[in-house]
């Protein structure tokens, strides 16, 4: 073996301890070239340098310039791979994959005090505080947030809670006590006993078993009214149906499935495309996106399984994998059971997964192509949303009103990707009595069909809808009445997760938010969203109650002038104590803002 080593490092390797651990190799000027982990640190680093070991160019250029090894031992594979992940990505060497570090990705902390606090944050920090993360869908942990905020009077404030602090009434409470928001345990008008009841049930939530918490929620809703006390009980229920309609909003699989990681593949040569959907309780509740760029012609089992430790080795539990191919047997992941589903749900869901894992491939092959660059985003929208045609006119529908007050709804128009502003119109609602979004899209698309086919106008090639599946399904009902269903692609975006539904179809397509496809429907759809609030906005102006501050009936604008100079913005309008208010406008105006931010 010692005559196939290159001279300079050879004693270097024969030195090598067959143990577990991480290699490094170096150039001349000391740069690091690659980082690896090794079973037996000795026979991997040897195997480089034995020229009767078939290699690639990349890999054969790599051993020239290595003048230098280090390495370190570690206890276990486990450890190896862990330390090896850690480095690459902290140093990025030129000849690794590349792993992105997922510093900047979303967390939601609970903090470790009295009285914790619970908060989104980017920064994770070894402060004694629980992160669950973290998430990589912005919009979904203000999903979350909102839905803990709709459950749960958390305090929001930085008070030193203490019970000393408290015993001494050092603390008064603010406006977020008196809208509603805050139980006032700065007071002591809430015991840490039953605030830490409520912090449990938020660390439930995050764990993704929502289920337990809707079971929690119904048991008190039916032991209150057993005690009349009805209020309570219909306080309870009112917080079950929002849970439930959070619940709605994403995507159920099957309750009896189970937890697990899937993992969808898809390669070319120079790189892997990689989807990744968690599961929980039978409801997807993660998905990710990752593109690992090839450096040395790695196998597709060494890069899978690299994209696996990135995104779940550090979780605490050990829920089985979704893989689309077998690893290597000796690899770090032994925890973890895996299989290859052929039939059923999981097979589907792998299908879903390797979908969007084309997906990615395709978008990024896309962006290099010889053509217009309108004409290169609707080949990409077209093959994304599996069209026929090229969807040269997309018209957007959306509706928008206040507890069925003033209902209206607005069309926006794209051509070549573009808005074509003077096609954009907008309604006001005929039929439908209430709050009713679902008869109030079927009813406006019904008549924007029905008119452009009775004066012979040019249909869209792509209808987009601001919702979810109810919403989609009211306007295909619309498009099979004037019997032009078949003619016109029909997707909706569902709101916060950003999901693309098609008709019929129970799966989502989860779409990079870095896509081309999903930035010309957000633009689209954001158009829409503005162009009918702004109806609304005139349409309701003679008959509702606008919510800044100098629309507020009994606050005129030099009221407001003074509240916004002396305190700030209407956020800190809500967290300044009453007193202090008070002090400002006196006590009847004060009343009036305490009554208006509890509606």
């Amino acid at each position: 073996m010692k005559d196939k080593l290159l001279p300079t490092i050879a004693d270097v390797v024969n030195a090598l301890p067959e143990l577990p651990g991480v290699y490094r190799y170096y150039d001349k000027e000391g740069s690091l070239l690659y980082i690896g982990k090794a079973k037996n640190l000795k026979k991997r680093v040897a195997s480089y340098f034995n020229r009767d070991i078939q290699q690639s160019a990349k890999t054969k250029l790599l051993v020239k310039k290595i003048a230098d090894i280090q390495h370190n031992v570690v206890n276990t594979e486990r450890d190896a791979l862990l330390l090896e992940n850690a480095l690459i990505k902290q140093y990025q060497p030129k000849y690794n994959i590349a792993l992105k570090d997922d510093k900047s990705y979303p967390f939601i902390k609970i903090t470790n005090e009295h009285f914790p606090k619970v908060f989104f944050t980017r920064q994770y920090i070894k402060d004694g505080a629980e992160y669950f993360g973290p998430y990589t869908s912005l919009h979904y942990v203000r999903e979350l947030m909102d839905l803990i905020k709709q459950l749960y009077p958390i305090r929001s404030c930085d008070l030193n809670l203490s019970p000393k602090n408290i015993q001494a009434k050092k603390y008064r409470v603010c406006l977020e006590f008196h809208i509603g928001n805050c139980l006032g345990p700065c007071e002591g008008r809430q015991t840490e006993e039953d605030y830490l009841k409520n912090i449990e049930e938020i660390r439930t939530i995050l764990r993704g078993k929502l289920s337990v918490i809707r079971q929690v929620l119904k048991e008190r809703m039916e032991e209150s009214s057993k005690l009349l006390q009805f209020e309570e009980a219909e306080r309870w229920k009112n917080k079950m149906i929002f849970l439930n309609d959070y619940m709605a909003r994403n995507h159920i699989v099957h309750p009896g499935l189970g937890n697990f990681h899937v993992f969808g593949y898809h390669d070319d040569e120079k790189k892997a495309y990689i989807n990744y959907l968690y599961v929980y309780d039978g409801t997807i509740v993660k998905a990710k996106n990752i593109i690992l760029v090839r450096k040395l012609d790695e196998p597709k089992e060494y890069i899978l399984e690299q994209a696996i430790i990135d995104t779940i080795i550090h979780i605490e539990n050990k829920e089985p994998l979704i893989l689309p191919f077998e690893l290597d047997e000796e690899n770090g992941l032994k925890d973890f059971s895996s299989s290859i589903p052929k039939i059923g749900d999981k097979k589907k869901l792998l299908d879903l997964a390797h979908k969007n894992a084309m997906f990615i491939k395709n978008n990024e092959i896309k962006k290099n192509t010889n053509i217009s660059n309108e004409e290169r985003i609707l080949q990409i929208m077209k093959e994304d949303f599996r069209m026929k045609v090229l969807p040269y006119h997309i018209e957007c529908f959306d509706n928008s009103n206040i507890q069925g007050a003033f209902p209206v709804a607005a069309v926006t128009v794209f051509k070549n990707t573009k808005p074509s502003r003077a096609d954009y119109r907008h309604f006001n609602i005929k039929t439908v009595e209430g709050p009713n979004d679902f008869d109030s899209m079927k009813e406006i698309v019904y008549r924007r069909y029905k008119r452009i086919i009775e004066e012979k106008g040019d249909l869209p090639q792509l209808i987009v809808i601001d919702g979810g599946k109810g919403q989609l399904s009211k306007a295909m009902d619309a498009l099979t009445e004037l019997g032009i269903e078949q003619k016109i692609r029909v997707i909706s975006i569902a709101k916060r997760l950003e999901e693309i539904y098609f008709p019929g179809d129970s799966y989502p397509l989860h779409i990079s938010k870095k896509s081309e496809t999903l930035k010309v429907i957000q633009h689209i759809r954001d158009e829409v969203h503005r162009f009918a609030i702004s109806f609304h906005r005139d349409q309701r102006s003679r008959g509702t109650i606008k919510t800044n501050l100098t629309d507020i009936p009994g606050i005129g604008p030099k009221t407001a002038e003074l509240l916004l100079k002396k305190i700030g913005s209407v956020k800190k309008i809500k967290t300044t104590s009453p007193e202090a208010i008070e002090k400002l406008i006196g006590k009847a105006k004060t009343q009036v803002l305490i009554n208006f931010f509890k509606e």
